[in-house]
């Protein structure tokens, strides 16, 4: 492997949060429109102002899901959602509910629909997440710009600029002799 493994674009979780996004939308509209058959549906009479709201909540969150490059923030909301209708259903099971089997499918789907969240926020937020160092293989490169035996003698006639040449007052030897008034023997 060359480097990190490339993220697309639209991963499952990204597609999967627009699916959120979608559901998100239709819900709270479901929710706008018809609050007072759901509060029937689940024997939570009196709460159709609360259903509303969380109706308005819901197509909020679905329209800034779709909207936005990064997801993850608006489907931390979507969680924090899901528990406030999870409070509101558990409500229900304080008295005598003549509709508790409603209730329980609506608790059930509430549950199934958070853990969706759940897991696609943790998707999103791991695909955001840099690969652990040290992933990198380099065994297949040389640093050479071409194979080796192509670019042998190449600099056979290569002259070393005068910038690049020691000073002669820092050479202690010049042609196998010592520089001048100096002993056979560098210090």
């Amino acid at each position: 492997m060359r480097g990190p493994t490339p993220r697309p674009a639209h991963s499952g979780h990204a597609r999967l949060a627009r699916g959120l996004g979608w559901f998100s939308i239709g819900l709270g509209l479901a929710e706008l429109i018809a609050p007072r058959a759901l509060c029937r549906a689940i024997g939570l009479p009196g709460r159709e102002t609360l259903v509303q709201a969380y109706g308005a909540r819901e197509v909020a969150t679905g329209i800034a899901i779709l909207a936005s490059h990064d997801p993850t923030p608006w489907i931390w909301g979507r969680v924090g959602g899901d528990a406030l209708d999870l409070a509101t259903l558990a409500t229900g099971y304080e008295h005598d509910n003549p509709r508790i089997g409603g209730l329980a499918l609506a608790t059930a789907a509430v549950v199934g629909v958070t853990l969706a969240d759940v897991a696609c926020v943790q998707g999103l937020t791991a695909d955001k997440r840099l690969p652990p160092p040290g992933r990198f293989d380099y065994a297949d490169r040389s640093g050479f710009p071409r194979p080796v035996d192509a670019m042998r003698g190449q600099a056979a006639d290569f002259a070393v600029p005068a910038d690049f040449r020691i000073p002669e007052p820092l050479r202690p030897w010049t042609s196998g002799a010592p520089a001048s008034g100096r002993s056979g023997v560098p210090a």
